[in-house]
C-alpha cells in the first residue's frame, strides 16, 4: 500500500508539472486569406465588391473555418476583403479589425496579438508579405491572381514558428 501511494503521488506530480508547463505556454495561430473573387467589369473601379462566386467563397471560407475559435479578425479596407472576413466574424461574432497594409509595423502586431487566434485577410501580394513578414524569412511569392484559395497557417509557440499552406479550389 505504501509503494501504491507513493506511486500515486509521483505520478500526480508528473502529470502536474507537464499541466503547468503546457499552461504557460502561449500557442499564437495565424490563419491568413487572401480576399475572395472581386467584380472585375469596371477596371477603373479600385475598390469593387465580391462577384458572386467571391460571395460564395467567402461563405465557404466560413464552413472550412467554422471550428476555429477566433479571437480576432483582420482585414484590409477594401471592400472586397471585408466582405471575405465578414462571414467569418459574423459566426465569431466578432468587429473586424481594419489594419493598413503599406503601414503594417510587425512587432507590435506579433505582441498584440500573442497567444491569440487570428485571421487576416488580404491581397496576393500582402498576404505573402505578411507571412514572411511573422516567419522573419522571403519564404512565400505572391499568389498568382487566378488563386483565391490559398490558406496560410502559422503556429507559433516557445519561440517556434511552423507554416503551411493549403489551396481550396
Amino acid at each position: 500500500m505504501k509503494h501504491l501511494l507513493i506511486l500515486v503521488f509521483v505520478f500526480f506530480s508528473i502529470f502536474n508539472g507537464c499541466v503547468q508547463k503546457y499552461n504557460s505556454e502561449e500557442l499564437t495561430t495565424y490563419y491568413l486569406i487572401r480576399h475572395a473573387e472581386k467584380d472585375r467589369t469596371d477596371a477603373t473601379n479600385k475598390n469593387p465588391h465580391l462577384k458572386e462566386t467571391g460571395k460564395i467563397r467567402a461563405e465557404k471560407w466560413s464552413s472550412i473555418l467554422q471550428n476555429v475559435a477566433f479571437d480576432a479578425i483582420y482585414s484590409t479596407d477594401y471592400n472586397r476583403t471585408i466582405e471575405t472576413a465578414q462571414p467569418t466574424a459574423t459566426k465569431n461574432e466578432l468587429e473586424i479589425t481594419i489594419y493598413n497594409e503599406n503601414e503594417m509595423d510587425i512587432t507590435p502586431f506579433l505582441d498584440k496579438t500573442k497567444g491569440k487566434t487570428v485571421l487576416i485577410v488580404g491581397h496576393s501580394n500582402t498576404i505573402p508579405q505578411f507571412v514572411n513578414s511573422i516567419l522573419d524569412s522571403k519564404k512565400y511569392e505572391d499568389i498568382n491572381d487566378g488563386n483565391n484559395g490559398n490558406l496560410y497557417i502559422i503556429t507559433m509557440m516557445d519561440g517556434k514558428k511552423t507554416d503551411q499552406v493549403l489551396t481550396f479550389n
